[in-house]
């Protein structure tokens, strides 16, 4: 009767560990329950602000289709034609097409052709284009120059349980942390989704961290569900994972091994006394 009680008890207590592991395993549970205002509020991105190590690419278009080449001066590697909207280049090779993007260098300076240098670190690429028009017109030209700042290398990495752990790029400096676990291969089974870990760095190089779980619905809401280049996102074994990769450390192995030795020994003595 007692063994039945026992077994009965260990079931219940399986299923009840089971049905409580089952519902950390959902991502943002409750969310049809957001309110559709919050939703469209929640959808609007953030222009990327520009950080030291980012590439970018900046094109300067004429405002005038009859005299295109007014504007290549201000290109680097090449120009834009206005009207065919053709990228006229030196070649096509790695080396070539690398010309087309400025580096920002630890201070968040780029060296910019005919304006010389300028601290673009902390604006956002609107801003930044809206800078390089109103240097270049009207001191340089008669018309009205289109200015395009694109973000090259927008990346983030994630490290920990996830599919295949590494870099992610994105082309069009777009990405939220849903998008970058998938691309990741999705977390595994034994990935903490009530915790995850990012770390962003920001244009003066100072990091912050935030703890977001992916259970909640409110994570749709949070600043870190859009991400920005360079975050970093760590997702930590759960405890199952955890306790599976426990190991004894060697030496407390030989010290129960040689204890173990000795009490037999010793009952081998005190049996051969009796």
């Amino acid at each position: 009767m007692k063994l039945k009680v026992l077994f009965a008890g260990a079931v219940a207590a399986l299923l009840f560990t089971a049905c409580n592991t089952s519902k950390d395993i959902p991502y943002m549970i409750g969310i049809d329950q957001v309110p559709a205002e919050v939703l469209n509020a929640s959808a609007s991105l953030a222009d990327p602000v520009i950080v030291p190590g980012d590439q970018l690419q900046i094109t300067v278009t004429s405002g005038n289709p009859s005299v295109p080449d007014a504007v290549k001066p201000f290109n680097r590697g090449g120009y834009i034609n206005a009207e065919s909207g053709a990228n006229i280049t030196s070649g096509n090779s790695e080396a070539a097409n690398s010309m087309l993007y400025y580096l920002v260098d630890s201070k968040g300076d780029i060296e910019f052709p005919m304006l010389g240098t300028l601290h673009v670190g902390g604006m956002t690429k609107s801003a930044l284009a809206s800078q390089i028009e109103s240097q270049i017109y009207p001191r340089y030209l008669n018309d009205r120059p289109g200015v395009e700042v694109r973000l090259h290398n927008f990346k983030v990495f994630l490290l920990g349980e996830v599919g295949r752990p590494g870099m992610v790029t994105v082309t069009n400096e777009r990405m939220n942390i849903l998008e970058a676990i998938s691309m990741a291969g999705d977390l595994t089974i034994q990935g903490k989704r009530d915790n995850v870990l990012v770390i962003r760095t920001d244009a003066n190089g100072k990091r912050t961290t935030a703890r977001v779980s992916l259970n909640d619905k409110s994570l749709i809401t949070s600043p870190y569900f859009n991400l920005q280049q360079n975050d970093i996102i760590y997702v930590e074994p759960n405890a199952t994972k955890a306790r599976s990769s426990w190991s004894i450390p060697p030496a407390l192995t030989l010290t129960v091994s040689s204890l173990g030795t000795i009490m037999s020994i010793v009952t081998f003595v005190v049996a051969l006394t009796k």
